[in-house]
């Protein structure tokens, strides 16, 4: 039997970060893993779909290059190229964990592993081959995988789930997506340019319903543009596969409807992959597929833990890495701080892409705050009239008694890259007069925070 300080199930963002953590701390860290290192993030979620939506977004670059004095004879998207170049970033990520792996000194044993009982874990590999691992602590990474309706099964070939929509060898003509969150809103962004008729059904009020309405807006808005068809406030009641194309039935306010599609991608979003685990054998219940954790993610069972997906919302891979961190540098003995929840940036990669920290601002009025709200529009933006995106919106939003930033929200270019600046301030209980305050470089879209910033205050400069 190998004996560990830590091991670890599954290397996704969560697994493999917390084996770095353990390995620098100078614990004897072996990490189990069933598919590929780096898990469904590094090798069909995170990285591959931005890969995706990158070819997409310079497709549609192109396809408007007329507008910036380019003239273009003709441009046409490769589908099974677009496809392979994802799967080859992919493969690049993966092999850098190896190689991550390998640096920092970690074992790594490829196969499946199940709880003996609290210290001890069963690794059966491919070929059936058992090896028994020791542990003093043990941490559950193991995330998550799509799921699906009552009713509905994602049988991979009409109902499809995101990890199939990205490795498809044929482009379909037309394609229905069940929710309307990040994942489904990528998904339609990526096949409606490339030329797939697109339908986005959604159970809540508006698209991307955790984002601001206000925010959410703006893309719906780009989205009929390119003529996709939305159904918002809409039930799904039943999927029926036919041989040639599946009908999804709707109901809404009292309507039915019936859509039909030659695929069907699943996106309502994750449940944990608790079964399999024998988590009983630890003493360990899952709930709802999730396992249950302290801030320390701790388990009730003293040395066995769980971090990422498997322990529910937020389900973000940069969730997992920050938990992975604090759970291993609390079994070290330091005393790491907390994760605070209400500070984690969530992002959308269509385009215009979309990023948001903190309350809504309805969440915000919700709870009772007396709020000052600064927007300041893409619009008018110098730099983003220049790049040809002036389509977008940063709008922050700011308690009227502390002036602390409650929430930040951003529609349109670069998004994803701006909130980071926004993720500082919130941790730094930056006020809007500080924000103002501070230089921003010309021309740049940063700009945009500085004079939103302003607007809160009634001094917006540009606006």
């Amino acid at each position: 039997m190998l004996k560990y300080d830590l091991a670890i199930i599954g290397s996704g963002p969560g697994g493999y970060v917390a084996a770095i953590r353990a390995a620098q701390l100078k614990m004897k860290t072996v990490i189990i893993e069933r598919d590929r290192l780096g898990g469904v993030c590094l090798n069909w979620g995170c990285i591959p779909t931005k890969a995706l939506l990158k070819s997409a977004e310079l497709f549609d670059e192109i396809a408007h290059a007329k507008a910036f004095g380019i003239k273009v004879a003709s441009a046409e998207a490769d589908f099974a190229a677009i496809i392979k170049r994802s799967r080859q970033v992919a493969d690049m990520n993966s092999k850098g964990v190896d190689f991550l792996m390998r640096k920092n000194k970690v074992d790594v044993l490829y196969g499946t592993a199940t709880f003996e009982n609290a210290s001890t874990l069963k690794v059966t590999d491919g070929e059936g081959k058992v090896q028994n691992i020791s542990a003093s602590n043990i941490v559950i990474a193991t995330g998550g995988r799509p799921r699906s309706i009552p009713g509905v099964s994602i049988d991979e070939e009409r109902i499809i789930s995101s990890k199939t929509a990205m490795t498809l060898e044929q482009q379909p003509k037309s394609l229905a997506i069940i929710g309307a969150g990040a994942i489904g809103v990528e998904f339609a962004y990526f096949y409606a340019t490339l030329g797939t008729k697109i339908t986005l059904i959604e159970m809540m009020e508006h698209i991307l319903p955790l984002e601001d309405a206000e925010i959410s807006a703006v893309v719906a808005r780009n989205f009929k543009r390119k003529k996709i068809v939305m159904h918002t406030s809409a039930m799904v009641t039943e999927v029926k596969v036919n041989k040639d194309q599946a009908e999804v039935h709707l109901k809404k306010d009292d309507q039915e409807e019936i859509i039909t599609a030659e695929k069907v991608l699943m996106a309502v979003g994750v449940q944990g992959n608790a079964d399999g685990l024998n988590l009983q054998n630890a003493g360990i219940q899952a709930e709802r597929g999730f396992i249950k954790v302290d801030e320390y993610y701790r388990t009730p069972v003293d040395g066995i833990y769980a971090i990422g997906d498997i322990t529910g919302p937020p389900l973000l891979a940069h969730v997992a890495s920050h938990e992975g961190i604090v759970c291993v540098e609390k079994i070290a003995g330091l005393n790491p701080h907390p994760i605070d929840y209400q500070s984690v940036p969530a992002c959308t990669y269509c385009q215009p892409q979309v990023a948001s920290i903190g309350l809504t601002e309805k969440q915000a009025r919700e709870q009772g705050y007396e709020l000052k709200i600064g927007r300041f529009p893409y619009t008018a933006s110098g730099k983003a009239r220049a790049i040809g995106a002036r389509d977008g919106l940063v709008k922050l939003i700011f308690d009227v008694k502390y002036n602390e930033l409650l929430g930040a929200h951003i529609v349109g270019n670069e998004a994803t890259e701006l909130i980071g600046e926004l993720g500082i301030a919130k941790t730094l209980e930056a006020t809007p007069e500080a924000l103002f305050q501070t230089i921003h470089a010309h021309p740049t879209l940063s700009e945009m925070i500085m004079e939103a910033g302003g607007d809160a205050l009634g001094r917006a400069v540009h606006i």
